[in-house]
């Protein structure tokens, strides 16, 4: 526990299994795509004319772009891990108040207190 009440073990602890959650989804988002990817290959490749074409189409952005966030947000569980392996997670970045309990709890990964959020 640090001196502004930030349970570290306890953070650590739920970074962790929304860590693994996320690369849950990023993994199944990234096979997602490849199979829609690799169905189409098959498919006529005028998409613009083909009933199914804008469907594929919708579907590969869809399920990249949902892989994409994942891996965004992988990126801020790690670096929100790598904060509290620091001693630094729970403060602002900004101005280096404690950032409350309540919105650790909702956003395991923030960097900035409710004034400094963007």
């Amino acid at each position: 526990m640090t001196d502004d009440g930030v349970d570290l073990p306890r953070a650590r602890e739920r970074l962790h299994a929304r860590l693994a959650d996320v690369e849950r989804l990023l993994a199944g988002q990234s096979a997602l795509a490849a199979e829609i990817a690799e169905s189409g290959r098959d498919a006529n490749a005028d998409d613009e004319h083909d009933p199914e074409g804008s469907t594929l189409a919708w579907e590969r952005q869809q399920a990249a772009a949902l892989a994409t966030g994942a891996a965004a947000e992988r990126e801020r569980l790690l670096a929100a891990l790598a904060r509290v392996d620091a001693g630094t997670y729970g403060r602002c970045e900004v101005c280096g108040r404690p950032i409350p309990p309540g919105r650790l709890e909702a956003r395991p990964a923030a960097t900035r207190c409710v004034e400094h959020a963007r």
